[in-house]
């Protein structure tokens, strides 16, 4: 597979390692990057590159490639998508796919004038192993109908550290932490939920990384806790007292189209971290933990334990095995066409969730999402029309 890259930094060099021992023939056969920070971690695990040109067109005219990869940063993620397509690529985007109402609307008038799949997106939990038995359970029937889902992404103190020094403390380059951070998260309840959601409420803010909770004011030195993961393109040695505009914390509740509900929590600060759901049916409720490895499915009315499943730690994974599987998956659809667990538009409609959740925040009010899955549906019928 030759592949070429926009964007090469951390994520897309571990992605280009991965793939590499998953995919064979796997070539990075050209990039674009100013200041390519994950090229040095995928060379010192055996990837190679190929050439670095100045713009995405010049890698595009020169090189013949199989798979563009677009890494760079949110708010530039639709520019290069539009160029890829302008030249007939496949294309596989790293999560968010946009940062914006008004770029999902743009990219949903595009979707329709090329092939469905020509976009493939990094929504990597979609194959997370936990949440394919999450599925599996549903599907047999285990749960019945879904009454409520309580869900959380909480991150560590050294990975919330990294987002208050990194490009992504900035919502102008990285939308808002609920996008950037948990739109893998709202993606898998949406997927669970079947419908759209409907009405969302959400409150939040920072709290945790301010100045005064900076460790050298209650007289403690040792900081490497929140410097341990480097910082890229643009990045600060400041943790809590920077400049970035992001939040820390965030819960929201949404009442989906079937009457479901799902209450969400994210936090950047939870030193003994978990990545929970519990979803609730009318015939049983399953319960999982991507970090603490387990799932379990019990039946409503007998209290019997129809499932007591644990997962081994995979040493190269970020996400619980799911880089794994989702680079094997992707080369298979770009080689030989077979399906994906996750489309743009799941990512799209993912994505207008949480940036529903942070108007909602914003404005202290209940968001009706009606008027914006009309806007999506009219954007995705002109370009179908078209």
């Amino acid at each position: 597979m030759r592949v070429g890259i926009i964007g090469l930094g951390y994520r897309l060099g571990y992605l280009a390692h991965v793939f590499s021992l998953m995919v064979k023939d796997f070539q990075v056969v050209g990039y674009v990057d100013p200041a390519p920070a994950g090229k040095a971690y995928a060379e010192e695990r055996g990837v190679t590159f190929g050439k670095a040109y100045d713009t995405p067109e010049a890698l595009l005219e020169a090189e013949d490639i199989d798979l563009l990869m677009v890494g760079s940063p949110n708010h530039l993620h639709l520019e290069h998508i539009k160029t890829g397509l302008a030249y007939g690529k496949k294309i596989f985007a790293e999560k968010p796919v946009v940062t914006s109402i008004e770029e999902t609307m743009e990219l949903a008038e595009l979707i329709g004038k090329h092939p469905a799949d020509q976009i493939m997106v990094g929504l990597v939990l979609r194959y997370a192993p936990l949440y394919v038995d999450l599925r599996k359970a549903q599907a047999d029937g285990l749960l019945g109908d879904i009454v409520s889902i309580e869900a959380s992404e909480h991150i560590p103190p050294y990975h919330g550290a990294f987002f208050q020094r990194d490009w992504r403390r900035y919502e102008k380059y990285a939308g808002s932490f609920m996008l950037e951070k948990c739109c893998h998260d709202l993606d898998l309840y949406n997927g669970v939920m079947g419908c759209r959601p409907a009405f969302v409420a959400s409150f939040g803010g920072r709290k945790a990384f301010i100045p005064k909770n900076a460790p050298e004011k209650a007289g403690i030195n040792d900081l490497e806790v929140y410097h341990r993961k480097p910082s890229g393109w643009q990045g600060s040695d400041r943790v809590f007292d920077g400049d970035g505009d992001i939040i820390d914390f965030q819960t929201a509740i949404v009442e989906y189209e079937n009457g479901a509900s799902l209450a969400f929590h994210t936090n950047m600060n939870v030193p003994d971290d978990f990545r929970r759901f519990a979803v609730m049916g009318a015939k049983g409720e399953a319960e999982g933990d991507f970090v603490r490895n387990f799932f379990k499915v019990t039946d409503a009315r007998t209290a019997k334990r129809l499932i007591d499943s644990t997962y081994k730690s995979s040493d190269l994974s970020a996400h619980y095995g799911a880089d794994e599987q989702m680079a094997a998956d992707i080369a298979k659809h770009v080689e030989h066409g077979a399906p994906l667990p996750v489309s743009v538009i799941d990512a799209l409609e993912a994505g207008l969730l949480a940036l529903s959740m942070d108007e909602a925040r914003r404005t202290r009010s209940v968001v009706d999402m009606a008027p914006i899955w009309r806007r999506f549906d009219a954007a995705l019928a002109r370009s179908k029309a078209a």
